[in-house]
């Protein structure tokens, strides 16, 4: 026989060859796929670190600044250079308080302080946000999947504007803050040693950067913060 003359056998084995291998290929796809997938057929998310802010809405990384003063002053108006994170405060709070506020109906920046003080967290924004149509209703679309009149520790959050009357502009290129009162959960002393105000600016807003910010820091971890005191 010519030895330049083709087997079948081998010219089979030559075609199973890539069949063999686009198979595998296909079958490690399919597993990955699956791996992928939760329970109820949706996309596992990655982890993520606690406070890390998402590409669609940039924020500086969290300031942390140590509670100096947390006294209740009604006798004359508090200043606040910044939008709060802690501080000398009002004797009164806002008692299961709306999660939004307009600068019409907002109360005094030191009634809100006391809120902190009680776990909840405010999303202060400026006045850019106050004159966009479409930024505020963002704004208020997000406070209102936080809307409870029941004490919920998961609702706890307010929505807030800061303006020029208030304090200091926000740094440069930022028009949002949000802050919480944070106090160590098993030292209820009241030492105030290991209380600290976070503050995380942000130049745009999104559900999912207040989900995070909510997460990370619950009602309980605040000096006061007790169902009771919402």
């Amino acid at each position: 026989m010519d030895a330049s003359a083709k087997r079948p056998g081998s010219e089979r084995a030559r075609k199973l060859v890539p069949l063999a291998v686009s198979t595998l290929v296909a079958v490690v796809l399919v597993g990955v796929t699956v791996w992928s997938l939760g329970q109820d057929g949706e996309t596992v998310p990655p982890e993520d670190e606690p406070g890390t802010p998402t590409p669609a809405a940039p924020c500086d990384p969290v300031r942390s600044e140590p509670v100096e003063e947390s006294r209740h002053i009604d006798a004359h108006p508090l200043q606040y250079s910044a939008p709060p994170a802690s501080g000398n405060h009002s004797s009164r709070w806002a008692v299961l308080s709306p999660p939004f506020y307009g600068v019409a109906d907002r109360p005094k920046v030191s009634v809100l302080v006391h809120n902190l003080e009680h776990g909840y967290n405010i999303l202060w924004y400026d006045e850019t946000v106050v004159g966009d149509a479409e930024e505020l209703e963002l704004v208020m679309s997000i406070a209102r999947s936080y809307g409870s009149l029941e004490r919920d520790p998961a609702k706890a959050f307010i929505a807030a504007p800061w303006t020029a009357e208030d304090g200091e502009a926000m740094p440069a290129g930022m028009h949002y803050a949000l802050t919480h009162w944070y106090a160590d959960p098993q030292d209820r002393t009241r030492s105030r040693d290991d209380e600290v105000g976070y503050t995380m600016y942000c130049r745009a807003i999104s559900a999912d950067v207040v989900r995070r910010w909510m997460r990370d820091h619950p009602l309980r971890d605040a000096p006061e913060g007790y169902r009771v005191n919402m």
